[in-house]
C-alpha cells in the first residue's frame, strides 16, 4: 500500500519494501481481508511475507516500524547509532500523533495493530491509520 502512494513521487524518489521482525507467515501472500481492503481503497497490491534481516538497514535509508514491538526488536537488531537513528515509527508521522515520542508515557498510542485474524473492520480502520502515516510522511518528505 505505501508503494502505491510514494509512486506519484518524482524527488524524492521512494522505494517501499516490507518485513517483519519475525518468521511468522514468510512466504505467504497476503490476507484475504488485507487484498480485499487494498482493491476496495484502489490500491494495487504485491505481497509475500518476509522477515527483516539485519542487512537491510544498509540498504536503507529509513526503517518504518508499525508497532512498539517491532521498534523495540529492530533497536535490538541494530548494530550502531546510525542504524538505530534509521528507526521510526510510521505512526509519527500521522499529524494527529507526531508530538508523541515513542519513549514516552503515550508511546502505546503510536502503535499501528497487526489485524491478522481480525474481522474485516479491524483491517479497515488499521489501512485509515497508514494512510494518515502516510500522507503525513509524504509532507515531512516534501518540507
Amino acid at each position: 500500500m505505501l508503494a502505491n502512494k510514494f509512486a506519484f513521487l518524482e524527488k524524492p524518489k521512494v522505494t517501499v519494501d516490507s518485513s517483519g521482525t519475525g518468521p511468522w507467515h514468510e512466504g505467504e501472500g497476503a490476507s484475504a481481508y488485507s487484498i480485499q481492503v487494498w482493491q476496495e481503497a484502489g490500491y494495487k497490491y504485491q505481497h509475500v511475507a518476509k522477515q527483516f534481516k539485519v542487512n537491510f538497514f544498509a540498504q536503507h535509508d529509513l526503517i518504518l516500524a508499525m508497532d512498539l514491538n517491532n521498534r523495540s526488536a529492530l533497536l535490538k537488531l541494530a548494530k550502531s547509532q546510525a542504524e538505530k537513528e534509521k528507526i521510526f515509527m510510521l505512526s509519527s508521522f500521522d499529524p494527529k500523533l507526531q508530538p508523541l515520542d515513542p519513549d514516552g508515557d503515550d508511546a502505546h498510542l503510536l502503535s499501528i495493530p497487526d489485524p491478522y485474524g481480525q474481522e474485516l473492520s479491524a483491517y479497515k480502520e488499521v489501512l485509515e491509520m497508514i494512510e494518515r502515516s502516510s500522507n503525513g510522511f509524504i509532507s515531512w518528505l516534501n518540507s
